[in-house]
């Protein structure tokens, strides 16, 4: 594979729009597609849920840019020009080609040059060009993804609950927490409200019994759901609260003024949050 690419490849990465705007439109930080680690959950969705467009395909040629052409790089990766074959549309409505053409950043091999990869599967997360079937813009210079580090399972079920129409909203943080003692020693309820991008409701309700476990679950829309448990971690409704939640409850949202109040409050936060344990990424930002 050459290191540079030819005469015509720099004409066709121009007549086809994919040098100065796309160029522009490429952040500095990437992430090694060639990772030895497979991609977390939260990688996935990161990924997947900004993403118009998903697709398979496979690589055909990949041709590294002329630094000077290219803006920031991370040291150790290049940016290259990308054809590859659709293999198929996971998710999205824009049609696109069978032949696709794209920019992406790849890692260098310890020999500094740019890894053979012609014939692998991607997965790519993308955004459509406008009036160029053939062309996708990726959402991350690192959003090419060896379709071997990728959990299919996983990505499928994501895909479908992103588009779901009772999927849990985007939250942002937290609003209020006020904890209430029950009659009994030991009981009480926490009610934790959360911020959302949309404004849309989302309330986490903890509740206490004597003896018992602490119960929790995530109720969204007016009504406070009894029943409602903790999310299973490998959904979105586990993403939404694990990887956008503070780690401890912020002193600010506190409604009670009563120290024995708020630091029940805060337990019953600490409760949720280790409940749902550690957002991992493999990722680097």
């Amino acid at each position: 594979m050459k290191n540079r690419p030819d005469r015509r490849i720099l004409s066709t990465i121009a007549s086809a729009g994919l040098s100065l705007a796309l160029l522009a439109a490429m952040p500095a930080a990437a992430q090694d597609p060639q990772s030895e680690s497979a991609l977390t959950y939260a990688d996935l969705a990161d990924l997947a849920i900004g993403a118009p467009l998903t697709i398979t395909a496979e690589l055909r040629r990949m041709s590294k840019i002329d630094p000077e052409r290219t803006g920031p790089v991370r040291p150790g990766w290049a940016r290259v020009y990308v054809e590859a074959e659709t293999r198929s549309l996971l998710a999205g409505t824009t049609p696109i080609g069978e032949d696709l053409k794209y920019l992406a950043d790849v890692k260098l091999t310890a020999k500094g040059k740019v890894p053979k990869l012609k014939g692998e599967t991607v997965v790519l997360f993308a955004r459509p060009v406008a009036g160029r079937m053939d062309e996708i813009q990726l959402v991350a210079p690192d959003a090419q993804i060896l379709a071997s580090k990728v959990d299919t399972t996983s990505l499928r079920s994501l895909l479908a609950e992103k588009l779901s129409p009772d999927a849990p909203p985007v939250v942002t943080g937290v609003r209020d927490a006020l904890h209430t003692p029950g009659n009994l020693a030991g009981e009480g309820e926490t009610q934790i409200f959360l911020k959302t991008k949309d404004g849309s409701p989302a309330s986490i309700a903890v509740v206490r019994s004597p003896g018992q476990p602490p119960v929790w679950g995530l109720s969204t829309g007016e009504l406070v759901q009894i029943d409602a448990r903790p999310p299973r971690p490998g959904t979105l409704e586990w993403y939404r609260l694990a990887c956008s939640l503070p780690q401890t409850l912020p002193p600010e949202a506190q409604l009670s003024t009563d120290p024995r109040l708020r630091q029940q409050a805060s337990a019953d936060y600490a409760t949720v949050m280790e409940d749902l344990g550690a957002c991992e990424r493999q990722r680097e930002f």
